[in-house]
């Protein structure tokens, strides 16, 4: 079994050091990471500029582009094979509804997905590393599944590990996505000549929070495992664009 691992904290975040740590036996273990945090990157590539590949002394590469820029590089070039699976993580703080549309953790494990690898993205839902350790404990179980029942190449999966305790965790449950209320307003400042700048606001808070969503589970002291996608298509309005696939008005 070979594992890249990647993430969007950085190469040196106590998350990566923790799931490469979980990881260990499992199989062969290449990580791929952003030098700098790059969260909330999504899934951006940078294509403005070159980007650089360095190894550190505990032999992790890092890369001065994004979580996806990571992956791609892993898979398209750096890499002398092919990963049976793609982990991203452990983020230090939650990806659960719309946070996955945002999310640099979750956009690693979505490169190596659309590079028909097996992918799955981890998070501790609350910041500050504060039982790091349980969330590290449900990752390794849940590539242990996946290496015991293979859900096939057509598989991204977004886990959420609540803050608690491992001797507290009430266990797994498969979940859909979430959702949240509109963020808070920007934070208005200024530099020191006067000019104003803007920080974006915190995430709002959850408004789908039902048992079967990421956030109830969570809520409830379970990890959530949510099945991801990549097909945007609003397939309910298909019928009713019909009448706009006028050939008339495309001639003229």
């Amino acid at each position: 079994m070979r594992i890249l691992v990647s993430n969007d904290d950085g190469y040196s975040a106590p998350g990566i050091e923790a799931l490469v740590d979980a990881l260990k036996g499992l199989g062969e273990l290449t990580v791929v990471a952003p030098e700098t945090n790059c969260s909330g990157a999504s899934n951006s590539l940078t294509l403005n500029r070159p980007l650089s590949v360095r190894q550190a002394a505990n032999g992790f590469y890092y890369v001065n582009g994004t979580p996806s820029d990571c992956v791609h590089i892993a898979l398209t070039g750096l890499l002398d094979f092919r990963p049976d699976i793609v982990v991203s993580g452990i983020n230090n703080g939650a990806n659960m509804g719309d946070d996955t549309l945002y999310s640099g953790t979750v956009a690693a494990a979505t490169e190596g997905f659309l590079f028909g690898i097996p992918s799955i993205a981890f998070s501790l839902v609350k910041r500050g590393w504060h039982h790091l350790d349980t969330a590290a404990h449900v990752a390794r179980r849940v590539v242990e599944r996946h290496m015991a029942q293979p859900l096939g190449p057509a598989m991204l999966l977004n886990v959420n590990v609540p803050s608690v305790p491992l001797d507290a965790l009430q266990g797994l449950r498969v979940t859909r996505l979430g959702k949240r209320h509109p963020s808070e307003p920007v934070v208005r400042s200024s530099t020191p000549y006067g000019e104003p700048v803007y920080w974006i606001g915190p995430a709002g808070s959850a408004s789908d929070f039902a048992d079967d969503t990421d956030f109830g589970a969570t809520e409830q002291g379970m990890a959530s495992i949510t099945p991801l996608r990549l097909d945007l298509t609003h397939y309910d309005q298909l019928p009713q664009l019909g009448d706009w696939a006028d050939p008339i008005c495309v001639n003229r």
